[in-house]
């Protein structure tokens, strides 16, 4: 305790040099709290936007069919032939020239089938979806989104409108809701989108084949994602002669896996940087810990000459440098939760919270500690090897 006080005091009586000694220690506690926890805001965001887009959702994608195509017929035996699959649903796009009663312009079209809207979890805020019979019948009918209805018809409420896609006409029949979701709603945000039943937009696209390449898989009520996702991939393998290249069957899980790695790495490099910054603070700390220890040899020399042991000088030193480590990380951490509160107010309209993040604190405060003994430890030892004598006629 009495080393305590003396450190504070020996802090006290040169306020302006304690505080730019320890401004390295901010700097570097602030880029390790600050930067780690934005990292883990935005990470914590984007995993939760997957999450809520299901997890019971497979993405298969034919690289090469071996001479035998995947078609409609094909996707409804396997639905039909395994239990452990639940919806499918092919899904094809290409562009369009998009003209309204209002407006034109490029539309993103998606060829589909009634099942995509169970599997992506869609939702219409009028109108229906597109129906089997809609296939069956190739019947020119689609539905919008937000965006395409009031680009090119001038109001959401469109239903039993017709727009032009490629010069031919289209009846609306729905309008999905501005918020889903789905995959193809996040990356295709602000767009004119348009879904046509899938055999319509073959016949309308000149690039889009009769043969699917890409479709959803969903589970089964009460079966997982793995179990479908096994399933699937046997029967891609009994079809193409074994060869796990001609296909690939992907889930949210692995994105999921993949933005964990991603955003683990970015931390790691990230909380090094910062941990560098704290070294330059701890050697800064030593510069100044060796400057003091020459400016104080005589004190040092009179405590010794009336009885102060070496590890009582020890101590006194060591002290000292680690209050200056500790002062230094409260006012980092302080200074970062203030960054982090501006941060929340400017970014409050992307739905974005930045949180302190506890276990970074707490590893910030171990470090400046450990910081504060390793780098005060040789001025500290340095002070407690002298000799009264020649610490009595130090500038003598």
């Amino acid at each position: 305790m009495l080393s305590l006080k003396m450190a504070l005091r020996s802090i006290g009586a040169n306020k302006m040099r304690a505080v730019l000694t320890m401004l390295g220690i901010i700097i570097g506690v602030m880029a390790l709290v600050v930067l780690v926890s934005l990292v883990s805001g935005a990470t914590q965001s984007v995993t939760d936007t997957i999450a809520s887009l299901g997890s019971s959702l497979l993405t298969v994608t034919i690289e090469d069919d071996k001479g035998l195509p995947v078609d409609m017929d094909t996707l409804q035996q396997w639905a039909d032939s395994e239990a452990d699959l639940g919806l499918i649903a092919p899904c094809v796009s290409d562009s369009a020239s998009g003209v309204g009663s209002e407006g034109s312009g490029t539309v993103t079209v998606y060829g589909t089938t009634a099942d995509y809207y169970d599997i992506q979890g869609l939702q219409l805020s009028m109108g229906r979806w597109l129906k089997t019979s809609d296939l069956d019948s190739h019947t020119y009918v689609c539905v919008l989104n937000e965006a395409a209805a009031e680009e090119l018809i001038g109001y959401t409420d469109c239903v039993g409108q017709a727009v032009s896609l490629n010069q031919v006409k289209y009846t609306v029949v729905g309008v999905l809701a501005e918020e889903e979701n789905s995959l193809t709603s996040l990356f295709s945000s602000g767009t004119m989108v348009a879904y046509l039943p899938y055999t319509s937009l073959v016949r309308l696209s000149t690039t889009v084949p009769a043969e699917i390449s890409t479709f959803y898989v969903s589970a089964p009520e009460g079966g997982t994602v793995d179990q479908a996702e096994e399933a699937m991939t046997r029967l891609l393998m009994e079809r193409f002669d074994q060869d796990e290249d001609a296909f690939e069957v992907s889930s949210q899980d692995a994105l999921e896996n993949t933005m964990s790695s991603v955003t683990s790495m970015m931390t790691v490099m990230l909380g090094g940087i910062a941990g560098i910054s704290l070294v330059v603070g701890g050697i800064g700390i030593m510069n100044i810990m060796l400057v003091t220890v020459t400016e104080r040899t005589r004190e040092i020399g009179i405590r010794k000459a009336i009885g102060a042991s070496r590890g009582t000088i020890l101590t006194q030193f060591l002290m000292e440098a680690v209050v200056l480590c500790m002062m230094g990380c409260c006012l980092g951490i302080f200074l970062s939760w203030a960054i982090l509160q501006i941060v929340n107010t400017v970014v409050a309209s992307l739905d974005m919270v930045f949180h302190l993040n506890l276990g970074v604190v707490l590893v910030a405060v171990g470090f400046c500690f450990v910081i504060g003994l390793v780098f005060g430890l040789y001025p500290a030892n340095k002070a407690a090897k002298m000799k009264p004598i020649d610490a009595l006629h130090y500038g003598g």
